[in-house]
């Protein structure tokens, strides 16, 4: 694992959201039979979440927002202007034509029509008066400047006639501003439910100086530079756009101060297709609706601050992280959809997840932060390469427990499968609450597993299983919820139906390994440190799904009695390190629990047959043939000091 965060904790803007990040791993649940799907993963709850709205507070407001809603009163009287290839012609003041150039130097309500061959449109509206463009069936082209330029107005809207199709385009020569082939300096409005078609083959597509806003339209962006671009604000609030860049982002805004830099989707669909980052902002990136889809080079969202998800629907395929935040990552609400070549979700900072959903096909590491902070939604986490979450604080060693990392999950329904680790903290690692799948590699051991943590690994709560070749890779808790842990003395192949049954025979928990694995560990309310449980292999999942493969309950019909163990002692062949009794440790003496052993009937079926092992034995049912085991030496106890990797 890399050190990439800077130091210092940076308080959590914690909202509500849902994580999916998946790998090639398989699911291998062969012959068990269909369970009944939790709630949290049959229907998640879409409600919007807060953390973008609110965020827009602090920033400043749009000018459509800002001003009177006066798109449905009545305008001044349309004046007219029809383009005729070199020229055009005017009717009413306010307009001037030379040649190919023309120019409106008042404010008021202007339709145009007509193709405009070399030439250009100029709005020069000085004072405060709006300048309202109609496009209805607009060409113009140019091949030395910006076909449509607002040097001067109030403010600049151009709405896109219904049923008309627009196109403006530029040369490839290179210019100082005008340096798009829609240029404002001027805040911008685009709407209508028209088209335009607008190709920067200089530098930019569609900029502004000053903001701009989105409202409609179906809009269409090449550019060989940056697609749309307002340097206080860009903002979609309806509309189809589809942007395609060569080198440069698709949406971005760039204003250096505080309140401003902002790119903001809060309606419309997004398309992007980008040589450099998909939406970018010198502040925040804030969806609160609508869908966004982003195929980049470079980042998917790109935030020099925070990247806030509330409502909407996201998609993104980079080469470098999916989404990054210099600052923070709070997802409560909308569904996100991440491959990446990097990380599929990093922010220097916090990462804070509450409610939603996110689906991260392909990544470095899923879910990267100082922070990561999950208190709901449902999170499917996975890396091929690496691990699946993360929280690394820069400047503190790879071995050192590092003071502010920290990955604590109090909710909602984690899934985690990683490459190395499962779930990896430089520093603490806390489940408190929620559902817990994690799955570390199926191929190395050592340093490496399903639950990693240079500082303390606390269970206070949930309901978890965790699988690996090694399942834990730190100290197992001395304290607080019951844990058992049970090492097998050979690799167990994908599809592995594990159960941990009580002292009264009734299974409590059930989990269906999705790789290859040694060791387990079962954490829950239901189990109290000291008491006698069971592990036996084979049968079916329970009723209940509490989330991929892991239920509650479970069927013994034909299921084979593996071991004896003490809650909160590990056992087994050499998992993790030293906690509680220790890897290995002894086979509890006495009788079981609460009486005999049960007798009669097993729950799904009869008991099985035969007398319980004793001891710590190898499985009774045969590993996968198929399986070569791991060539580390990670059957031997560990030392009793953390060489948990990075």
């Amino acid at each position: 694992m890399r050190s990439s965060i800077p130091r210092g904790a940076v308080p959590a803007a914690a909202g509500a959201f849902a994580v999916t990040l998946v790998t090639a791993s398989a699911v291998a649940m062969a012959a068990a039979p269909a369970t009944t799907p939790a709630p949290s993963l049959q229907a998640v709850a879409h409600t919007p979440g807060t953390a973008a709205s609110e965020a827009r507070t602090h920033l400043r407001p749009d000018h459509e927002s800002a001003r009177p809603d006066d798109r449905n009163r009545p305008h001044p009287a349309e004046r007219r202007i029809r383009l005729t290839g070199r020229t055009a012609r005017a009717a009413g003041p306010g307009v001037t034509v030379d040649g190919a150039v023309v120019t409106i130097g008042s404010p008021g309500t202007y339709r145009i029509s007509g193709t405009l061959t070399d030439g250009q449109l100029v709005v020069d509206s000085p004072g405060d008066g709006a300048v309202r463009l109609i496009l209805a069936g607009v060409s113009i082209s140019s091949s030395t400047t910006a076909p449509l330029v607002v040097a001067a107005a109030g403010r600049a809207e151009v709405v896109l006639a219904p049923g008309t199709a627009n196109t403006l385009s530029d040369g490839a020569t290179e210019r100082d501003e005008p340096n798009a082939a829609l240029f404002s300096a001027a805040a911008l409005t685009i709407g209508g439910t028209g088209s335009l078609t607008v190709t920067a083959n200089a530098d930019d597509g569609v900029t502004s100086t000053d903001g701009l806003v989105v409202t409609g339209g179906t809009i269409t962006v090449n550019a060989v530079d940056d697609g749309i671009r307002g340097r206080d604000y860009v903002v979609v609030d309806g509309g189809t756009i589809t942007v395609t860049t060569a080198g440069g982002d698709a949406l971005k805004s760039d204003g250096e101060e505080a309140t401003t830099g902002y790119v903001a989707v809060t309606g419309g669909s997004v398309t992007a297709t980008a040589g450099d980052d998909g939406l970018s902002a010198a502040s925040d990136v804030l969806i609160d609706g609508g869908s966004v889809a982003v195929t980049a080079t470079g980042k998917g969202l790109h935030s020099k601050r925070s990247t806030l998800l509330s409502e909407g629907t996201v998609t993104v395929d980079t080469t470098d992280d999916g989404v990054h935040a210099d600052d923070a990552i709070t997802v409560d609400g909308g569904r996100l959809t991440v491959g990446s070549g990097d990380d599929g979700l990093h922010a220097e900072g916090t990462v804070g997840i509450s409610a939603g959903e996110v689906t991260v096909t392909r990544s470095y590491e899923g879910i990267e932060g100082l922070k990561v902070l999950i208190s709901g939604g449902v999170v499917r986490a996975a890396s091929a390469t690496d691990d699946a979450v993360n929280a690394v604080e820069e400047g503190v060693g790879d071995f050192e427990p590092a003071p502010n990392a920290l990955i604590a999950i109090s909710g909602g329904t984690v899934i985690v499968d990683g490459g190395t680790d499962g779930l990896d903290s430089n520093g603490t690692l806390s489940i408190s609450g929620g559902v817990v799948v994690s799955t570390g590699s199926a191929r190395i051991g050592g340093g490496e597993g399903a639950l990693d943590a240079n500082g303390p690994l606390l269970f206070t709560g949930g309901t978890a299983v965790a699988a690996g070749i090694n399942v834990i890779a730190t100290q197992a808790p001395t304290s607080g919820q019951g844990w058992a842990i049970y090492g097998f003395a050979a690799n167990q192949p994908a599809g592995t139906v594990v159960h941990l049954v009580g002292e009264d025979g009734v299974p409590l928990l059930t989990y269906v390994a999705t790789k290859v694995f040694k060791g387990v560990l079962f954490t829950s309310a239901q189990i109290t440190t000291g008491s006698h449980y069971m592990i036996y292999t084979g049968g079916a999942p329970g009723p209940i799904a509490l989330a991929d493969g892991f239920s509650t309950g479970g069927d013994l019909t034909g299921a084979t009695p593996i071991v004896e163990l003490t809650a909160g002692t590990v056992a087994g062949d050499g998992q993790g390190f030293p906690g509680g009794g220790g890897p290995g440790g002894p086979r509890p003496s006495g009788s079981f629990p609460g009486g005999p052993r049960p007798s009669g009937s097993f729950p799904g079926g009869p008991r099985p047959s035969g007398s319980v092992p004793t001891g710590l034995p190898t499985p009774s049912a045969p590993a996968d043939p198929s399986v070569t085991p791991d060539p580390t030496p990670t059957d031997d106890p560990q030392p009793s000091t953390s060489t948990s990797t990075a």
